[in-house]
């Protein structure tokens, strides 16, 4: 079984000509288009404690989250807090301080997954991934489940589904071992991870992040992770489950466009979904449907969802259009990283930590890069995955 969920083998990452340097590129005209001609079919689902919850009830964050999963308010933010901690991790300031603790986990975190080329690590790419997997085993058929960290503290991570996620999974479980002291969750590690990994990936969106999750030692239900090959009907009946809609399931499989699949197909070993692995563009919508290069892989299920008349508007939509990916992108994701979790108005908001985003971006290895994307050589594979400057690289075919 070859699992799609969005970042298959690693991933996270696409492609622009030579040099990638734009904010909004068509959004404007693509923003008044989806305005004008895109209603939504469906309406939001409210989901965990939000579903019982009086408004009158409901915290600050409570009543901000409910908004974003609801779609009316943005899950973005530019709220960056750029002071030094307070102190060590283990201090009496740090510790009096929520967001201390997460502050050093960005620090860590956002030097994994940042690599010299200037596109994101298969760390990061991992990390993106393995926030996927851990809050997608759960449906509204399931009573357990989801963003609750069991795809690391159980046998979960063994899984065929996710295959690859292993040297992320070993990276986050050092530093759950060296930060769980402090009252962090592995469920809050994971998807705080996702949220660096993605601001980290060049273009990609700063997402709010909220902390306080509940662990789960028991290994989530089987059979929801999506495969490669599924037809998209059954892609979208598995994601309407889990109250995800299919405007915001094209929104997240948008996240293919950083990979570079391992498992799809073995004899492409390295191949990504776009040509720009490492970036987070939207040159994966437009190359699903197009004419990539020669090593770009297109995974069916990716294919067969693009052409499906439920999702097709929308995918075409987010063709060239930056903006408006990131933003739906971060609503769709913010409802994910909250599937299964029950005390979501309890939740603290802790996005200060995250870097800043990376808005524009210049690609000064592309010239390599692309001679790779036609297939003139294979030794940058590996290279390529860990984010290395490709410059100066003298190539010849083995």
């Amino acid at each position: 079984m070859k699992s799609l969920l969005f970042l298959s083998g690693y991933a996270l990452i696409t492609y622009l000509p030579s040099s990638i340097a734009y904010p909004g590129m068509k959004d404007s005209l693509s923003d008044l288009h989806r305005a004008a001609n895109v209603p939504r079919a469906d309406a939001k689902q409210l989901i965990g404690d939000l579903k019982t919850l009086k408004d009158t009830q409901l915290t600050t964050i409570g009543k901000d989250i409910k908004a974003i999963i609801l779609g009316t308010k943005d899950a973005r933010s530019n709220t960056i807090d750029t002071s030094v901690p307070p102190g060590t991790v283990d201090s009496a300031a740090c510790k009096a301080d929520l967001c201390c603790v997460w502050k050093w986990i960005s620090y860590e975190m956002t030097a994994r997954f940042n690599g010299t080329s200037g596109r994101c690590t298969k760390l990061a790419r991992g990390a993106v991934r393995l926030g996927f997997h851990d809050a997608a085993v759960w449906s509204n058929t399931t009573t357990y489940g989801g963003a609750d960290g069991s795809i690391l503290l159980t046998d979960e991570i063994s899984r065929s589904d996710n295959n690859g996620l292993s040297a992320i999974g070993d990276q986050m479980k050092t530093w759950y071992n060296k930060y769980h002291q402090y009252g962090v969750s592995m469920a809050d590690l994971i998807q705080m991870g996702a949220n660096i990994a993605t601001v980290v990936c060049p273009l990609g969106p700063r997402i709010r992040s909220f902390v306080g999750r509940k662990d789960n030692a028991k290994a989530g239900p089987t059979a929801l992770i999506p495969d490669v090959a599924d037809s998209a009907d059954k892609i979208i009946k598995l994601f309407a489950a889990k109250t995800i809609d299919v405007h915001d399931l094209v929104a997240l499989v948008g996240a293919h466009t950083t990979s570079q699949q391992h498992f799809v197909d073995t004899s492409r070993d390295g191949d990504p979904q776009d040509s720009t692995p490492g970036v987070w563009d939207v040159a994966f919508y437009g190359q699903t449907t197009g004419s990539p290069p020669p090593r770009v892989l297109k995974f069916a299920s990716d294919v067969k969802l693009s052409q499906d008349t439920r999702a097709k508007t929308e995918w075409q939509q987010f063709i060239g259009a930056q903006s408006h990916w990131n933003e739906d992108y971060a609503k769709a994701y913010t409802r994910l990283s909250l599937l299964g979790v029950n005390n979501i108005n309890d939740l603290k908001e802790c996005t200060q930590v995250l870097p800043p985003e990376r808005t524009a971006f210049v690609n000064e290895d592309q010239v390599v890069l692309d001679m790779w994307l036609q297939g003139q050589f294979n030794q940058l594979n590996n290279m390529v995955d860990d984010a290395i400057m490709l410059t100066g690289i003298i190539t010849t075919n083995p």
